[in-house]
């Protein structure tokens, strides 16, 4: 029985790393594709020029190539990266399946951190503060923000341990703060009103190459975490009694994943807006392609598969053959509901329940 197991486990080990490998290679193919894919016409020869021969290459192109396409594709890359593994480490934490950034109220929390400091502060004082605060700023509220929401689900779920009832607490959660934001909405003036309401679409596009900045190392730190609290995370697949009879500092562990998912969500909100649905699905497929529940494997998976989620949703989002462009929180809901809903039909969750 044990060399059957060893076996099993062998063959998901296998089966996760061809998957991660085969991620690798189609993630830098559509990052290319969403470098060529836009407004204005660019082939792969002209991208291939402004990449390596930028001196040679013409000028418009080389601008569009590198102030606005690869800031957004890399943001995009960042996103789904950032929220996958914020979904997978709330999936595994709380043990349940429907879990998620968006779904909990976390990206709630980080949009109110933002909120409160736009809207808020820019309505008392004319804004003047957004601009000397700058995008740390912002980053630091939306943390603060999607910390302090996790804090209070995880008081509420040391007293109430039916994953349900937790669910439907974090979806109230999520409404009274949208309430709160709504508030802060109708008392701020027109300006700052318009650019939070933009905000709360969701946009790559908008992340400019200072903000990146800000963003790629927030987003690494907040990954780095996470791989290193995988072993916490496959003791908390087995309950908390499991990781405690182990040795485990739950406190710690917790504080840790808490850490890592704040950092992520509150990160991509701050940027790109509130960006549904990617934290949800991506976890279910990666344990359905991958077929192991070893995090020290799903992390690089979720990884990967998040990014290439989000590089599918921003090329989607672009309307080819169209100078129009669509919120991509549209698109990731369009694409991550049916995922949603076939996971559940089909019971593929039997990795992580």
């Amino acid at each position: 029985m044990r060399l059957y197991l060893a076996n099993k486990k062998n063959n998901f080990n296998s089966r996760g790393i061809r998957v991660v490998g085969f991620l690798s290679l189609l993630v830098p193919i559509f990052f290319l594709a969403d470098l060529l894919i836009g407004s204005h016409y660019i082939s792969i020869t002209d991208v291939t020029n402004a990449l390596f021969h930028s001196k040679n290459a013409d000028s418009q192109i080389v601008l569009i190539i590198f102030q606005f396409r690869i800031p957004k594709a890399i943001t995009a890359v960042l996103a789904g990266a950032a929220l996958s593994v914020a979904g997978l480490q709330m999936q595994t934490i709380f043990r349940n399946p429907l879990a998620g950034p968006d779904i909990l109220g976390v990206s709630s929390g980080a949009s109110l951190g933002v909120a409160l400091l736009v809207l808020g502060t820019g309505g008392l004082i004319g804004g003047g503060i957004v601009s000397i605060i700058g995008s740390w700023g912002i980053v630091a509220a939306a943390w603060i923000g999607s910390g302090l929401i996790l804090f209070v689900i995880v008081l509420i779920s040391s007293r109430i341990k039916d994953i349900m009832t937790i669910l439907i607490l974090g979806i109230l959660l999520s409404s009274a703060i949208s309430a709160i934001v709504n508030i802060l909405q109708y008392f701020s003036n027109e300006s700052m009103l318009k650019s939070f309401v933009v905000w709360t679409m969701g946009s790559l596009g908008s992340v400019t190459n200072v903000q990146l900045y800000v963003l790629l190392p927030s987003v690494l730190l907040g990954i780095v975490i996470a791989f290193l609290s995988s072993k916490f995370l496959d003791a908390f697949l087995l309950g908390e009694n499991y990781a405690r009879s182990m040795g485990m500092n739950i406190r710690f562990a917790r504080f840790t994943v808490f850490l890592s998912t704040s950092i992520l969500a509150g990160s991509i909100t701050a940027f790109c807006g509130p960006i549904g649905f990617i934290g949800i699905a991506v976890p279910h497929l990666a344990r359905i392609f991958m077929q192991t529940a070893k995090h020290s494997l799903l992390v690089p998976g979720t990884i990967l598969m998040g990014s290439l989620m989000m590089l599918v949703s921003d090329i989607i989002s672009q309307l080819p053959g169209s100078e129009r462009t669509i919120p991509v929180n549209s698109v990731t809901a369009l694409l991550g509901i049916p995922i949603v809903i076939w996971i559940i039909m089909h019971k593929k969750n039997s990795l992580l329940i």
